[in-house]
């Protein structure tokens, strides 16, 4: 169907932290660690190593901090929007096993479009992930996997500004945490 460029703008993952934790408030703020994103006492986001998460789709050699900044990214995301979700205290474990972003390299379009990722129809975003929501007295209320696609991304509004490199993968986890966990608060 409809074709888009999509050029990525570089993150910057400690501008994107601290816009996080000035919204967050006391319920999300974020500490880093290897391959874990906390909110203190809510939502707890762990992630595959990041040169293994991302698997599927070829493109260009990707930098260990651009990739580190996307996945940073996206699992902050996921926990302030988890956290929002959730009565005061429960708790949600959540693993990412697998993130493949909207669009791909097509560089045979010529010698520039292998380092440009096209967003179509065809390349949808996917996430597959592993949760636990437990009680405030631990006992666990539900658990699963689960695999996060839309189709019809490119066929329905975002929420989120088309600058956003990460506003299709941003737009699965809001499905997901209302599907999930009820309507958003906040």
């Amino acid at each position: 169907m409809g074709h888009a460029l999509a050029p990525v703008p570089p993150l910057d993952p400690a501008a994107a932290l601290g816009r996080l934790a000035a919204r967050g408030g006391p319920r999300c703020r974020l500490r880093h660690g290897a391959g874990t994103f906390r909110s203190a006492g809510t939502v707890s986001v762990t992630h595959a190593e990041p040169d293994r998460l991302e698997a599927g789709r070829q493109g260009p050699p990707e930098s260990e901090a651009a990739r580190r900044a996307w996945v940073d990214a996206l699992s902050a995301y996921l926990a302030e929007r988890s956290a929002a979700a959730l009565p005061e205290g429960q708790r949600l474990d959540v693993h990412l096993r697998r993130v493949q972003r909207a669009g791909a390299f097509e560089p045979w379009r010529g010698p520039q479009a292998g380092e440009v990722r096209i967003v179509r129809d065809i390349y949808p975003p996917r996430i597959e992930l592993d949760f636990r929501l437990r009680g405030a007295d631990g006992r666990v209320l539900r658990e699963g996997a689960r695999t996060l696609s839309d189709t019809a991304f490119l066929m329905r509004p975002s929420p989120h500004p088309r600058d956003d490199p990460l506003r299709h993968e941003k737009a699965l986890i809001d499905d997901w945490v209302r599907q999930e966990f009820g309507a958003r608060r906040g």
